[in-house]
């Protein structure tokens, strides 16, 4: 681990960094339960008000919650299960690729994501709700199921602490693992630079609409990547192995910025159409302010 790396990380345990956002949580709680209103039901293993469902008898289940009218009619034991409100699960899904390690600032995009990650795993641990942890690159590299115990945010943080990241990205085909993975309906929150292909990401966000969750997609990128600023003769090295091009940015500069903004448009477009929060997270702006932005817009509509 280098020693940007290791700073990186201990600002993420940093109290001082969680402190600074800490007077998010009021505006984060309103915000969330927004998002989930109507999450909190869910077909849960308990007895409550609402019926949800059949399930076979089993040795220890209490004989109350049989249903005798379908015993009577098919001589066979069924115990009614019904919803009961429980927390909601959010799971945070960090791109790890080396596309991320890009920086022309203070952090890179891999570290900002994480601080945003640490940042939103705090607030809503505060608010007892659970937390899962996916951190991908080519495929899945380390899942953290969702779970609501005070040490969670610490093994959570220690996994955002051993991020290692690698050459390749495998945006689509990690979501729709993951979309297999998270049985429960949940909040899926995925932080990524999104450089691949916009059909095959909306392909992937698209299962987890299938699965009935909610996405919220936060886009990390470095302002060079918004604005393109080089001037002189410079040669460009793709982090993902692409390989070394020679290049005068003064003519690349117009038609890189066309075809981004066709990118994003394709982005946002996709994640309108299927009703998923899209926010763009450059790495200049501070992580509290990001926040607050996007908390800021999303209260409004």
């Amino acid at each position: 681990m280098t020693n940007e790396t290791e700073s990186a990380a201990r600002r993420l345990a940093d109290p001082a960094t969680l402190a600074r956002i800490a007077k998010l949580e009021l505006r984060a709680r309103a915000v969330v339960e927004g998002i989930i209103s109507g999450m909190h039901k869910s077909p849960h293993r308990g007895y409550s008000v609402e019926f949800a469902q059949h399930r076979d008898y089993a040795p220890g289940d209490e004989i109350r919650h049989i249903d005798w009218k379908v015993y009577g009619r098919s001589d066979r034991y069924y115990i009614k299960q019904y919803e009961e409100e429980t927390n909601l699960k959010a799971y945070l899904v960090v791109d790890t690729s080396a596309s991320m390690n890009y920086r022309s600032g203070a952090l890179s995009k891999l570290d900002y994501a994480a601080v945003i990650a640490a940042a939103l795993a705090s607030l809503l641990l505060k608010q007892r709700d659970s937390v899962g942890l996916a951190l991908f690159n080519a495929g899945i590299r380390s899942f953290l199921p969702a779970a609501g115990t005070p040490t969670h945010l610490r093994e959570l943080l220690k996994q955002l602490e051993r991020i290692e990241t690698a050459p390749k990205t495998g945006i689509s085909d990690t979501f729709h693992d993951l979309a297999e993975r998270i049985k429960r309906r949940s909040l899926i929150i995925v932080m990524s630079d999104l450089f691949d292909d916009p059909a095959q990401i909306m392909k992937g966000l698209q299962h987890f609409r299938h699965r009935k969750h909610e996405v919220i997609v936060f886009h990390i990128l470095d302002r060079d990547e918004l604005t393109f600023p080089f001037k002189e003769t410079v040669v460009f090295e793709g982090m993902e192995e692409e390989g070394l091009l020679p290049a005068e940015p003064n003519a690349l500069r117009r038609e890189y910025l066309r075809l981004f903004e066709a990118y994003v448009t394709a982005l946002q477009r996709g994640c309108r159409e299927m009703t998923m929060d899209y926010a763009q997270m450059p790495t200049d702006q501070p992580v509290d302010a990001a926040l607050a932005q996007y908390l800021s817009n999303r209260m409004r509509v």
